[in-house]
């Protein structure tokens, strides 16, 4: 098996809920509670899940914005777990992340020349000369014209500026982008032009993804491996096609029945999930989706390891029999490999 550019194991990140009089630490908001995924070279993981499941949080975490609590993150063969600002500094380079919001991400105080050449000033490449080419070469790789460099953020559209934020991305020739939703906030003729960009860039560059999404129609357009997260944690994982044609969770089924369809498939079932999603501050004892669904085999999951399982070559899925159906509960119950 390929050595992994991204190795994640347990990776837990908590935050503190503070409150009383002395404003003490009263709970913990678990925003990532155990999660490991790998990523080979050239190979795109999208990673799907509801609005507050931990998918932001975790990609940020991956990229030291946001500390760990527990588990351990491996780039490129070294632990970057605990590495601070200036240890992350020359590995910036090869680790960058396309934000959703590219009005918030951009400065609104600089060009676009000033911001592409940032990078290449503060990691000391090139000369004047060899950086104002290299914006040039930037923004044509991109699709926007030359003339872009000397104006501001706020002259462009939506689908413009997350450009600019794929040309800065790209400026040191990373290894791994970490992607958070970077096209959630564009109009769906916009969205594809910057899917089709991210693909071209893939191929040419040798560039892994992680891409952070909830529409799972896009995630299929653009992903190798699809990993689907739940309250934290990530309940299935397989080949794109797979999870897409074969799901196993009942999350995952419910997310992809959710996918609109041509009018041809309008008799395509609905699942319309039941109750709301549990607190991550203070989550069931049990499986949560089991909890949200008053499944009535809840009460067996309390204490029980919910672990991935590796249900056939390649597909994980969570040994909980809340979400599987009898036959797959069958043999995600019996004595299989962990995943490690």
């Amino acid at each position: 098996m390929m050595t992994p550019i991204l190795s994640v194991r347990d990776l837990k990140v908590h935050f503190p809920v503070l409150g009383g009089v002395f404003s003490s630490k009263i709970g913990s908001v678990r925003a990532v509670d155990g999660v490991s995924l790998d990523i080979a070279p050239g190979e795109t993981l999208g990673l799907v899940g509801e609005s507050g499941c931990g998918k932001s949080t975790l990609g940020r975490a991956i990229v030291r914005l946001t500390d760990a609590t527990a588990g351990s993150v491996s780039f490129d063969g070294r632990n970057i777990t605990h590495t601070g600002p200036r240890g992350m500094r020359p590995l910036r380079k090869d680790l960058q992340m396309i934000f959703q919001d590219p009005v918030e991400s951009l400065n609104a105080r600089h060009s676009i020349r000033e911001i592409l050449e940032e990078p290449l000033i503060i990691h000391g490449v090139g000369n004047a000369a060899s950086r104002a080419a290299r914006v040039k070469e930037l923004l044509d790789r991109v699709g926007l014209p030359a003339s872009a460099q000397d104006r501001y953020p706020f002259e462009f559209s939506g689908g413009q500026r997350q450009r600019v934020g794929i040309a800065r991305a790209i400026a040191l020739k990373p290894k791994l982008i970490v992607c958070d939703e970077p096209v959630s906030a564009l109009d769906v003729s916009v969205q594809s032009q910057v899917l089709n960009l991210l693909l071209e860039l893939q191929r040419e560059m040798g560039l892994s993804y992680l891409f952070i999404a909830h529409d799972l129609a896009v995630v299929k357009h653009i992903s190798d491996r699809v990993a689907v997260m739940y309250l934290g944690k990530i309940v299935e994982m397989a080949d794109a096609e797979e999870v897409y044609h074969r799901p196993k969770h009942a999350y995952t089924k419910a997310l992809l029945s959710a996918i609109p369809e041509p009018e041809v498939n309008r008799d395509k079932k609905r699942i319309l999930l039941e109750g709301d999603v549990p607190s991550p501050i203070d989550p069931p004892k049990g499986s949560a989706f089991g909890h949200r669904i008053r499944h009535h085999r809840y009460e067996e999951t309390i204490g029980a390891d919910l672990s991935l399982q590796e249900l056939a070559p390649g597909h994980w899925v969570a040994a909980d029999p809340c979400c599987l159906t009898p036959e797959d509960w069958a043999l995600v119950s019996k004595e299989v490999p962990q995943l490690v």
